[in-house]
């Protein structure tokens, strides 16, 4: 391996773990389930994805890397999908696990006997 490639690897990996760490401290930190939620997003579109390049920079191309690139797309599709999936069941069920979230969708949702538009 190239010194070249240690570095590019050691550089990707360094971003990507300190993503990983202030997605964590932000994760303890925040107050309620959407700003974790926003955390976590970011960590999986951020962090996990410099690491496993990282580790495919440091393996070379082999079935090993393509494995990992694959899992990267992998990882970039669902990722987004989910967080915004698990964003949606939590304001839907909107309980009082989140005192500080202001819901200012409320006026836009129809009466009871209205019709949806």
């Amino acid at each position: 391996m190239t010194w070249a490639l240690l570095l590019v690897g050691g550089v990707l990996l360094a971003a990507g773990l300190a993503f990983m760490l202030v997605a964590a401290i932000g994760f303890v930190r925040l107050p309620d389930v959407f700003c974790r939620l926003h955390v976590t997003g970011i960590n999986d579109t951020m962090g996990a994805p410099l690491v496993l390049l990282a580790i495919a920079v440091w393996t070379g191309w082999n079935l090993a890397s393509g494995k990992l690139l694959l899992g990267l797309l992998f990882l970039l599709v669902t990722s987004p999908l989910v967080g915004h999936l698990l964003s949606l069941a939590a304001h839907q069920s909107m309980d009082e696990h989140a005192p500080p979230t202001v819901d200012m969708t409320r006026d836009d949702r129809p009466r009871e006997g209205e019709a949806r538009p």
